[in-house]
């Protein structure tokens, strides 16, 4: 729950950011999350508990992908929230309509492009990650497409 509150504020703010001040708001939010990381740099050398220590190591790569993301929307000049730069990332959202296909009742959903699901608090472990590059954001934009439309997501069969 951890990495998905935390995508669910990047959303929100990245949306408010480009909402109120356009690209100039997100140059400004991409500085708050800047000075955010720094923080989480100072809590990991303090040499927290083990779990904790994982926990945030885990959140600090998904958070540095946040902030690639920020930059270059920025340096792309984005300033919309239908810009397929942003429409085209892993959105978290907490959705309060109870006619949503597939949620039934008040929950996050996960967005991207013009896929929609709930999110299935699914645990996938407290393990180390690498990286999250640009290729692993094409897979996410594939897989969610292929969900979307029914197609499932796992690896084809022999």
């Amino acid at each position: 729950l951890v990495l998905a509150g935390s995508q669910h504020y990047w959303s929100i703010e990245m949306e408010e950011a480009m909402n109120t001040g356009g690209n100039d708001g997100l140059k400004v939010y991409y500085q708050k999350m800047l000075a955010q990381l720094q923080e989480l740099v100072e809590i990991v050398r303090s040499n927290p508990p083990f779990l904790i220590s994982m926990t945030l190591g885990a959140l600090m790569v998904i958070d540095v992908h946040a902030r690639d993301v920020t930059q270059k929307m920025c340096d792309d000049g984005v300033d919309n929230i239908n810009d397929f730069s942003w429409v085209s990332q892993l959105r978290y959202y907490w959705e309060d309509q109870e006619d949503l296909t597939g949620l039934g009742t008040p929950g996050f959903i996960v967005r991207q492009v013009q896929a929609f699901f709930p999110y299935g608090m699914e645990y996938l472990g407290n393990t180390p990650r690498l990286v999250i590059t640009p290729l692993t954001d094409r897979c996410y934009i594939t897989l969610t497409g292929a969900m979307n439309l029914l197609l499932g997501g796992g690896a084809p069969r022999a």
